[in-house]
């Protein structure tokens, strides 16, 4: 089944902060988050966190709270241990001039994406519908071109030259997502076939227009952070298929649209504002810069130790990237589809620019702000303007090879080339901001890349049963342990609920 909210490429189609102040008060001091007001210098060692728990959650994104909150409203007791100054993981409000913020991490929701809504209606977090009014900008080779945002390819450019390779590529790839089964997409029949070249390799062998794989690593670097030939087919099929829910199959033009897609909307105050609220109720729980370095299993419970100390519990869950989860110290030694697993789920090379202005100027243009380009380093942009209205805000995506070029420049190389891009899309006026800002997640500590790990060819298919599966005590959470919208915010609660789930039909 499918939603009718969604645009579909077909044939037939082609031819005919203030929010942000006030919560971040509300939290106890363990778990305020930086840019609010200022970081937490609590630690495990100095806080009032009970050092035993039911459960002990390691991470404090979404995937963590969510799991937290749901062991909490159950009654039974936990404790979070973030490694970072503050609470969101890959979301995270940052301060602009004028008292504004940025999106630093993830961003947008959109149809079916039913958790990360839920949970944001819960504890007060409303949404707003991205800007996409008048003409996207289209960039190739030193032409521009615009569209109609409202057209029937949406964010896709309409290019004669790609056309024919968007319908059919699209269509394709939506027939072999219908055979997937989020659950357990190694089990496809077509899965040793898929899982055994790349997305490169598929394209070529089915693109009309050899010239077609510059448009589709535009898409790659901004959806994954990666290149087509860094992605196993069967992991896109997947990804593909997990771009929905349990009523509505996935598509990939849900994946990357605006109207009737992922990007559809916002929430108002930022998306950190969920994590927020919740790290709020969970209060003192919630403990900041605890790095955890090893996790101990007995045969009564498990034992994590941090900076700063150890929590004691019966269960744990760990809700980190699994690149990440693979650095920490386990005794006994995790199982070893497991660990191969976190040796081969790289985190996307990948920066968020954001370049800040008094007022949307491309709005007066009658311009979306929404950019798509063939040429980098930023190929992809959205306005990024808070809900009201000012200041401007144009957000660049970076990704893939051309992240790993762009994170070798020097500052200054690195500010021009994203603000040459912007001058190139939305006029000079994009070449002075008052305020330029680099979200760079392949240099985060704790992130190490962004927004999502992505699976090179094998890995689905050998090691996808350990995606989730238990480690004796220990139960995993995160976006890339998700059967619907891996990468998404909606992801990562959707993997909390399910781990909290799986801990709570444990516990004595």
């Amino acid at each position: 089944m499918g939603d009718e909210t969604h645009t579909r490429f077909t044939r037939r189609t082609l031819i005919g902060t203030a929010a942000a102040g006030a919560a971040a008060a509300s939290l106890p001091h363990a778990a305020r988050a930086e840019g609010a007001e200022g970081p937490s210098s609590a630690s495990l060692a100095s806080s009032t966190t009970p050092k035993k728990a039911d459960v002990v959650v390691v991470g404090a994104g979404l995937a963590g709270l969510t799991a937290a909150r749901t062991i909490a409203r159950a009654g039974r007791s936990v404790v979070v241990l973030e490694a970072r100054e503050r609470v969101g993981g890959r979301t995270w409000n940052r301060p602009v001039t004028g008292g504004s913020y940025i999106d630093a991490g993830a961003e947008f929701v959109g149809p079916t994406q039913d958790r990360i809504k839920a949970l944001a209606n819960a504890v007060g977090v409303e949404t707003f519908p991205t800007y996409n009014t008048g003409n996207n900008v289209y960039w190739k080779d030193g032409k521009r071109e615009t569209y109609a945002a409202a057209g029937p390819t949406g964010i896709a450019p309409p290019d004669p030259a790609y056309l024919p390779d968007i319908v059919q590529i699209v269509e394709k790839l939506n027939s072999m997502a219908a055979e997937v089964d989020v659950e357990a997409p190694w089990q496809a029949k077509e899965a040793l076939e898929w899982d055994s070249e790349t997305f490169y390799t598929w394209l070529k062998a089915n693109e009309a227009n050899p010239d077609f794989m510059r448009l589709a690593t535009s898409a790659t670097q901004a959806i994954f952070g990666q290149e087509p030939r860094d992605l196993s087919l069967l992991y896109v099929v997947f990804y593909t298929a997990a771009s929905g829910n349990e009523a509505n199959t996935g598509t990939f033009e849900r994946n990357f649209q605006t109207a009737g897609g992922a990007q559809e909307e916002r929430f108002a105050g930022g998306s950190q504002q969920v994590s927020l609220r919740v790290a709020a109720e969970l209060g003192s729980s919630v403990v900041l810069n605890a790095p955890v370095q090893q996790i101990t299993q007995t045969a009564k419970g498990v034992r994590v130790k941090a900076t700063g100390g150890s929590v004691s519990a019966k269960l744990a869950i760990v809700a980190i990237p699994p690149t990440l989860a693979g650095r920490i110290s386990y005794e006994p030694l995790l199982p070893v589809l497991r660990d191969q697993l976190t040796q081969r789920a790289p985190m996307g090379s990948y920066a968020k620019v954001d370049a800040v202005y008094e007022t949307p100027f491309w709005r007066a243009e009658g311009l979306t702000g929404q950019a798509v380009s063939v040429n980098g380093p930023v190929r992809v942009t959205f306005d990024s303007t808070p809900k009201e209205g000012s200041p401007g805000i144009l957000l660049g995506f970076i990704g893939g090879t051309d992240a790993r070029g762009w994170y070798g420049l020097p500052p200054e190389a690195r500010k021009r080339a994203v603000l040459d891009n912007l001058a190139d899309y939305f006029g000079e006026q994009a070449r002075n901001p008052l305020e330029y800002i680099e979200n760079d997640w392949a240099e985060e500590r704790f992130s190490r890349g962004d927004p999502v790990a992505g699976l090179p060819p094998g890995v689905l298919l050998d090691f996808g049963t350990a995606l989730r599966a238990p480690a004796g005590r220990i139960h995993w959470a995160g976006t890339e342990t998700s059967d619907f919208w891996v990468g998404y915010m909606d992801g990562a609660v959707r993997s909390g609920e399910r781990a909290a789930a799986e801990v709570l039909a444990e516990l004595p």
